[in-house]
């Protein structure tokens, strides 16, 4: 990735601003909320992919590529993307993404735009092709595959000749749409840097977005500014809080845009935007996004990654966890372990679910709304997970959790968004036999929000 995070200057004033007072003051109701398509839904349920960030800066031990490299140097003498697939699977990572090509500008495919390919490589006698062997292990193991094409190209002499290089970009696009079968999600940032003649290019984002459109009619596509799921402002692995689906389309117009009201547009939506575009956390398993081996002491603890997944997944987003493979076309033993340890605390967090017995719930405004949950027996839960139905929209600003222990009800947790996933840790209280969900704002009238009790995780 490498690409320049925003600063976050400045948080959206939703349920957390105030009048006179401290009084929180309310986000005016919607009569027609953004809703989801079918790709956006099944791209969220997926919650987590795995990125792929692999190619010649592998090699070169470099996190960008120059373009002067020479193609020879790629050859990972191991590769076996069905490796990668199988261990995303066992991870309970549902979806891959691969850098087709990177800002050097060296293609993983065969291209008829350049001599900066695989096609150049001692990589399968020159025959190689590492895309067409990732899109099948995907499909061998029953995973959505997806595809970066990074529209800096340090190697293409044509760019900064906008029409020329986005005639070659749009060349490029189309050879891995249309040779590859289905392809899931389409990645693009807005990584600019100067051409060989000093000009900067101008990318032609929506002949690229209709490209897509056209020749992968059920792909989501991923940038700044969406079309349909965008970058939540920072690569450390945290989105919004709030966060919401919706978003204002007239603020962020293309990738790579860097103004005062960007990084609160990316980081936490807009309560009354008009379009839906959800957010993608992307942050990496290490230090870099390329392999390199002084990182293999420095792979994120399984912690870490728990961690990870609550301020990703648990704030109403999609992870997208960069693991890049090796040398030899592996992933590293290392990240492939901690990957299985994220799951297997997940798992043991989801078999300690603390039964509920009955629930109820009722409106007590047209913004307002009040829910209760028995437990089967006295219990002390650590985490709770909500979840509006999204396909109705997303409507809760502001809630507050609290659990009866038999003497009253205490605060025990609470927030502003929930959207698809809310996880939260549940603060210390006595055994609970009841807990109770105040709705205090939304954006249109509340409907019933699932709720999950678990053990530690």
């Amino acid at each position: 990735m490498d690409r320049r995070t925003f600063l976050h200057t400045g948080a959206l004033s939703v349920a957390a601003a105030t009048v006179g007072g401290g009084v929180p003051t309310l986000i005016p109701r919607r009569a027609a909320l953004a809703l989801p398509s079918d790709a956006q839904l099944a791209w969220q349920r997926d919650e987590l992919a795995m990125f792929l960030h692999f190619g010649v800066n592998t090699f070169t031990d470099r996190e960008w590529g120059d373009g002067k490299e020479d193609p020879a140097i790629f050859n990972p003498a191991r590769l076996d993307a069905r490796q990668w697939a199988r261990t995303a699977k066992a991870a309970g990572f549902r979806a891959l993404i691969l850098t087709a090509k990177h800002h050097d500008g060296f293609c993983l495919w065969p291209t008829s735009t350049t001599r900066h390919s695989v096609a150049a490589s001692p990589f399968r006698g020159g025959q190689g092709d590492v895309v067409r062997e990732f899109v099948d292990a995907c499909a061998a193991e029953g995973l959505r595959a997806g595809l970066y094409l990074s529209p800096w190209d340090r190697n293409h002499p044509t760019y900064g000749d906008s029409p020329a290089y986005n005639d070659v970009y749009a060349t490029q696009l189309t050879e891995l749409l249309t040779r590859y079968g289905t392809i899931s999600e389409v990645w693009f940032d807005g990584a600019n840097g100067e051409g060989p003649n000093g000009r900067r290019q101008v990318y032609d984002w929506p002949r690229v977005w209709g490209i897509v459109r056209r020749l992968q009619p059920g792909a989501v596509i991923f940038s700044d500014a969406g079309p349909d799921v965008r970058w939540c402002g920072n690569e450390r692995g945290v989105a919004g809080d709030p966060n919401w689906a919706p978003v204002d389309p007239a603020i962020v117009r293309f990738p790579g845009q860097s103004d005062d009201a960007v990084g609160p547009a990316l980081q936490h939506g807009n309560p009354l935007g008009s379009a839906w575009r959800p957010a993608e956390v992307d942050v990496s398993i290490r230090p870099g996004w390329f392999y390199h081996p002084a990182q293999d002491s420095a792979v994120r603890t399984e912690d870490n990654l728990v961690q990870l997944y609550f301020t990703s997944v648990g704030r109403n987003a999609k992870l997208l966890l960069n693991v890049p493979p090796t040398r030899d076309g592996l992933l590293h033993e290392t990240d492939a372990a901690r990957l299985l340890g994220l799951r297997r605390r997940l798992e043991a967090m989801r078999a300690s679910k603390i039964p509920l017995t009955r629930s109820s719930w009722r409106s007590t405004g047209d913004r307002t709304a009040v829910g209760v949950w028995s437990l089967g027996s006295a219990a002390t839960p650590s985490v709770v997970r909500l979840a509006e139905d999204i396909t109705r929209g997303q409507r809760v600003a502001r809630y507050t959790l609290e659990g009866n222990d038999g003497r009253g009800w205490q605060r025990v947790g609470g927030g502003s968004t929930i959207g698809h996933c809310w996880l939260g840790r549940i603060e210390s209280v006595a055994p609970i036999r009841q807990l109770r969900l105040r709705i205090e704002d939304a954006v249109a009238p509340p409907e019933p929000v699932s709720v999950e009790l678990f053990g530690p995780v």
